[in-house]
């Protein structure tokens, strides 16, 4: 039996059929709009300012949490967590991430969760934070609420018009709630962290990451790393960074150095395409700074792994299978960890979700990720080969981004729509930059 599912079997199916750790042990914080939610699927929420005056665990330990551990406990499917029951509900076989978000904790733990009242605060052991939302990328599948550049889009050139799907809120303001204090006035989300970490959370910790924004445009990123230096052997905490990889040079230089002064230090980065289809969904991206930054990082950074996390959107289809290519060459050369990837499949805005696309072009990418999944089977770790898996069973059967979303001819009138407004704004051109047949379709919407 595959060992994904073996573990879902034993580990998580004994205790519900909802279980998930992440509810428990894990969080993405943002510091800047005060929000959290236990992963990168549900949709975040808010926190209780008076609740952290007095005990800085509630950033993470909120009501909300407590309400969807008592659902979990019972087997009941939290609605937030609906992308793995999605990707469940395609068949009994397909892994979802609530099981690669628990099997990171130990046996006791899991059971510590289940049997542990709903309402007791827990100690994170795995957590992502943003300190705020500056960023040099303004992304196409981001919005204002995490790129101050895509603030400065909405603040030159006014709101996208004309998008009719669930997903143009996206795009239509510059949601100043995202980031409620200024730089250098005193947050009280940020406050809390600190009063947390230097009591007791850099004890319990397994895993901090960073993101953003740009973390490596914050300040808070070089205190945190400065922390580390000076306190070297304090903690055991991993540090991670998701970064774009595109600072300044002395920026990178600093963050090289920084890694030789952390006992456990991890890099995660994203990118689902390749070359000037990698700069177009991602604005702001330089790919070839992106690639030798990614080499150095590797032959001259002292990391513990390097990590590539890929937003499979509908655009990433036409050049992803190069983009494994060519991280199964790094493999190859610098061993199987550097880098490791993911493959995590967007659902906001639903418009951007390979799901709009044609069948027939859909067929293309999942025809070279069959034949990759076989001849790279031997360059790639088992959950790599679960998520390309995963993605081909999506390409093949899903129809629809998420529950609630709009109709297939909104989806398809918003991506057209959005797309001829990122050009104009952006100065890109879709039809010089993607493949004959996503040009053609395009064209025909």
């Amino acid at each position: 039996m595959n060992k994904d599912l073996e573990f879902k079997k034993q580990y998580l199916d004994t205790k519900s059929a909802s279980f998930c750790a992440a509810k428990w042990y894990n969080a993405t914080i943002w510091l800047g709009s005060g929000q959290t939610t236990s992963c990168h699927h549900p949709l975040p929420h808010q926190i209780d300012l008076e609740e952290i005056k007095t005990n800085p665990k509630a950033i993470h330990n909120t009501k909300q949490k407590k309400l969807e551990r008592k659902q979990m406990q019972k087997g009941e499917r939290p609605i937030g967590c609906e992308y793995c029951w999605k990707i469940e509900d395609i068949g009994s076989d397909n892994v979802s991430d609530r099981v690669y978000k628990s099997k990171i904790y130990s046996g006791e733990s899991l059971n510590t969760a289940y049997i542990t009242p709903c309402h007791e605060d827990f100690d994170l052991q795995t957590l992502e934070i943003s300190f705020d939302r500056t960023c040099n990328f303004a992304c196409s599948y981001c919005n204002p609420a995490f790129s101050t550049t895509w603030v400065k889009d909405i603040k030159n050139s006014g709101p996208y018009i004309d998008l009719q799907s669930d997903g143009r809120n996206h795009f239509t303001h510059t949601h100043d709630a995202s980031q409620k204090y200024g730089y250098g006035e005193f947050n009280p989300y940020v406050d809390a962290f600190w009063r947390w970490w230097e009591s007791d959370l850099h004890k319990t910790l397994k895993e901090l990451r960073v993101t953003g924004g740009e973390p490596l445009m914050s300040a808070d990123m070089w205190k945190l790393l400065d922390w580390f230096k000076h306190n070297h052997g304090k903690s055991e905490t991993r540090l991670s960074i998701n970064s774009n990889l595109c600072p300044k040079d002395e920026l990178m230089d600093k963050l090289i150095d920084a890694s030789h002064h952390i006992k456990h230090f991890d890099v995660y980065t994203s990118a689902e395409a390749m070359w000037s289809q990698a700069e177009y969904i991602r604005d702001g991206m330089n790919f070839k700074q992106w690639h030798t930054n990614m080499l150095r990082l590797i032959e001259q950074g002292s990391l513990d792994g390097l990590h590539v996390m890929c937003t499979i959107n509908a655009l990433s289809l036409d050049s992803l299978p190069e983009l494994i290519d060519m991280m199964v060459a790094w493999k190859r050369s610098y061993g199987k960890d550097y880098p490791n990837f993911t493959l995590n499949i967007l659902r906001f805005p639903s418009f951007q979700s390979p799901v709009v696309l044609p069948q027939y072009i859909k067929n293309i990418a999942i025809d070279k990720l069959k034949f990759q999944t076989d001849v790279y089977k031997d360059d790639l770790h088992d959950m790599e080969i679960n998520q390309m898996n995963r993605l081909i069973h999506y390409l093949q059967s899903v129809d629809s981004p998420h529950s609630g979303a709009d109709t297939m001819d909104k989806l398809q009138h918003d991506f057209k729509n959005f797309y001829k407004q990122y050009d104009q704004r952006r100065q890109k051109n879709f039809n010089s930059t993607f493949s004959k047949e996503m040009v053609e379709w395009y064209g025909k919407l």
